[in-house]
């Protein structure tokens, strides 16, 4: 199975930076709408079997706009949410006096073990996320499915599947419609691409 991972493009609180979780409902910005497009034609000759998505709507219109070509109907999965950031939801990221990851392994001790004030721990996000991407494989085995998320979450998945500690967190970063994609075959489990952003350049064909 080849499975495709996308982050949501541009929101106005990724513009404004602000921390957004799971419990955050916000919109693309006028840039995310247009990043959403040029993923689309990205994709449009893509053979894809099924498209899942956080049900945040700036994963699933992200989704939609990619669905759209290929006649599909996005499934939404509750699992696939971002993490819960409990009282850091909406605040400035100047608020913290280093990375957003480097301040939650913090409050993770190092293993992702311990939640965060009125938050999941990595692991409980990476045990729902993990859930919902055993789910599609099982559904398409053998076809190409894409999982439209975010940031955490996209990680959770890419961590588990490689067999990763979350102490290596903050050496990955996801970009806004960032591209990544893990091939599970009888052979292993291999991360073929990773926050690939070339569908950017589908504006200027």
């Amino acid at each position: 199975m080849k499975l495709i991972l996308v982050r949501h493009t541009e929101t106005i609180w990724n513009r404004d930076k602000r921390i957004q979780g799971g419990s955050s409902d916000i919109a693309l910005s006028e840039l995310g709408i247009k990043q959403a497009h040029l993923l689309a034609k990205f994709f449009q000759e893509e053979n894809i079997a099924a498209i899942v998505s956080s049900p945040l709507q700036r994963a699933t219109d992200t989704a939609k706009i990619i669905a759209k070509p290929h006649g599909l109907q996005v499934k939404e999965d509750a699992g696939l949410k971002e993490l819960e950031v409990g009282e850091l939801e909406g605040l400035s990221w100047a608020n913290l006096s280093t990375s957003f990851t480097q301040f939650l392994l913090k409050e993770w001790q190092g293993q992702g073990t311990v939640s965060i004030k009125g938050g999941e721990s990595f692991v409980q996000l990476q045990q729902r996320s993990w859930d919902s991407i055993e789910q599609l494989r099982r559904e398409c085995d053998g076809g190409t499915a894409m999982v439209v998320s975010h940031y955490f979450a996209t990680l959770s998945i890419i961590f588990k599947a490689l067999g990763l500690l979350p102490e290596y967190l903050p050496k990955f970063r996801i970009a806004n419609g960032g591209i990544s994609i893990i091939e599970f075959s009888s052979y292993g489990t291999r991360l073929t691409a990773f926050n690939n952003t070339s569908f950017l350049n589908c504006e200027k064909g």
